[in-house]
């Protein structure tokens, strides 16, 4: 009788054990990833590009990750996020430019006026050897995150404004632009004979409203789902500035991975980098983006000539403004993006 009392709590006991070994191998990596915008996979480019890459890393890894998106910075500003990735508080973020500069300064080299021709050179620049040093140099400035691609923001930077239509340089004089925080920013609407005027993301749209401002500068689909069209009566397809998204993840969580949730990670942050584009360029071509747009404010484009004009305005500022500020470092990665965008622009895509 003592022998069955003795094997029961044997049986009871190996159970207890093998439950518990079985919870701790179910139980998933938290993988909380932070970002500004709306919870909608189809009205922006971030979300878009969070959704692709949780649904890929949670399916891919059996469950062992579980990632958390937390969009319309509920944890946060941008800027914040980004510190919150250093210190392992939230492990993933997509950050803007703007966002970035102040931890790297560096950054600042993307914002060379009028360099790219065409969205397709884009592509070849910031997944070639450019976007691979880019994202190195950040590393090994930070010490504390891994930059896992450049998704896109939404394509090429617009001007909208609500005081006349902007054509010439000489439109420009005098309209008081909003811009992030970055210097280069502002010196390039300076260059252009506006007034550059710095605002946070969350107040653009009522400083349009109440006429802080009179303009802003974004990406269409930006433009569209900020639903600016409300507050504001014209649009330049300027296409000066393409800025994208740093995606960056806590290498404190990268660390603890394994090699196969690594090379997951890589395959979703890629995945997460297309669809980012994907969408971007729907939905400019949609009635979500330029040709919704057109039906509620004037749009034009810039002719060849003025385009050279503003670039011949624009372009030496940036120039003087990197030799300046970033040192010899910033000088060296600004010559290498002008060498690639130079040799992406040049680039038929169509033989």
């Amino acid at each position: 009788m003592k022998a069955l009392k003795f094997l029961g709590t044997a049986i009871a006991v190996s159970t207890l054990l093998v439950s518990a070994s079985g919870s701790a191998v179910a139980q998933s990596k938290v993988l909380k990833f932070g970002h500004d915008n709306k919870a909608d996979p189809f009205e922006n480019p971030a979300h878009a590009c969070t959704a692709v890459f949780a649904n890929i890393v949670e399916a891919d890894t059996n469950g062992s990750i579980t990632v958390e998106v937390f969009p319309s910075n509920q944890l946060g500003s941008a800027k914040e996020h980004v510190q919150m990735v250093r210190d392992d508080v939230i492990q993933a973020t997509l950050t803007s430019t703007g966002a970035i500069a102040s931890y790297y300064p560096r950054i600042d080299v993307l914002n060379l006026a009028f360099a790219f021709d065409h969205n397709a050179a884009t592509y070849d620049v910031f997944d070639g050897p450019f976007g691979n040093a880019l994202a190195r140099d950040i590393e090994a400035s930070l010490g504390d995150v891994v930059v896992a691609g450049f998704p896109d923001t939404g394509g090429f930077f617009a001007v909208t404004n609500s005081k006349r239509p902007i054509k010439t340089l000489e439109d420009f004089e005098g309209v008081r632009i909003r811009t992030m925080t970055l210097p280069s920013h502002q010196k390039i609407i300076q260059s252009l004979g506006g007034e550059a005027y710095p605002l946070a993301w969350g107040e653009v749209y009522s400083g349009l409203q109440t006429g802080v401002i009179d303009g802003q500068m974004n990406p269409v689909p930006i433009i569209s789902f900020a639903k600016f069209a409300e507050v504001q009566k014209y649009m330049t397809l300027t296409n000066h500035l393409f800025s994208p998204y740093t995606l960056m993840l806590s290498k404190s969580f990268w660390d603890g991975l394994s090699d196969n949730e690594q090379r997951t990670i890589r395959y979703a942050a890629e995945s997460c980098v297309t669809a980012s584009r994907g969408l971007s360029r729907i939905i400019e071509g949609s009635d979500r983006g330029l040709a919704g747009l057109m039906d509620k404010i004037e749009v034009s484009a810039l002719s060849a000539t003025d385009r050279d004009k503003f670039k011949a305005a624009a372009q030496p500022v940036v120039l003087k403004h990197v030799e300046e500020t970033l040192g010899k470092d910033g000088v060296t990665l600004l010559e290498m993006f002008q060498a690639e965008v130079t040799k992406a622009n040049a680039k038929r895509y169509m033989q």
